[in-house]
């Protein structure tokens, strides 16, 4: 059974932006422009993975959100029905992800479904990446200052992720010190300059 996460784990400076009205402005604004667009791609996704696999189309799971909330996230599915470990899918020509799910992962097509967490509030375009409760018990406890990564909303993209957007779950302590940056430092200015690199690496 997945170790359960208490809010009160939790101790919050304040950053403003982080929890303020700018930042949920621009979540907004950008997720209904990337909507039209977004829509027709999440269709096209779901619609391969049909044809190509048995199973179900989405992928959902219960990650760790801001101040330790848990939330259920959602993406296309794009690993062999069934097939659910930490690293599942983490490294290039693991045979459990699917022909087309490597196609939409290197488009981060299967990513889309994630606006819906964004519309929830539950998620960000920016922020550090959500984890599963058994995974942020463990680093917890071995880093002090793990858990104050979960003062923003966890992001599609991220300071972090930027810098190693191919690390694994077990590789979180060497992304950490680029999530503490980014929750030291959080303006609508880093948000965009992420997300301008993101769209970079994308391309």
């Amino acid at each position: 059974m997945e170790a359960k996460v208490s809010i009160n784990t939790f101790a919050v400076h304040m950053n403003a932006y982080l929890n303020g009205n700018s930042k949920r402005l621009l979540d907004i604004v950008l997720t209904i422009c990337v909507l039209p667009i977004a829509l027709p791609l999440i269709f096209i996704g779901v619609l391969l993975v049909g044809l190509s696999s048995k199973g179900p189309l989405f992928f959902t799971q219960s990650r760790i959100g801001q101040f330790g909330k848990e939330f259920k996230i959602y993406k296309i599915r794009t690993l062999v029905n069934a097939v659910n470990g930490d690293l599942a899918g983490m490294k290039k020509g693991d045979p459990s992800i699917l022909p087309v799910g490597r196609w939409l992962r290197r488009w981060r097509i299967d990513e889309l479904p994630q606006l819906v967490n964004i519309l929830k509030g539950d998620m960000s375009w920016v922020g550090p990446r959500p984890e599963r409760s058994h995974i942020v018990a463990d680093y917890v406890t071995q880093s002090p200052d793990y858990s104050k990564r979960h003062e923003a909303l966890p992001g599609i993209t991220g300071w972090a992720q930027v810098h190693h957007p191919d690390a694994t779950p077990n590789e979180n302590l060497k992304k950490l010190p680029f999530d503490l940056e980014y929750v030291d430092k959080a303006s609508v200015w880093m948000d965009i300059r992420i997300i301008w690199k993101t769209i970079l690496a994308i391309g």
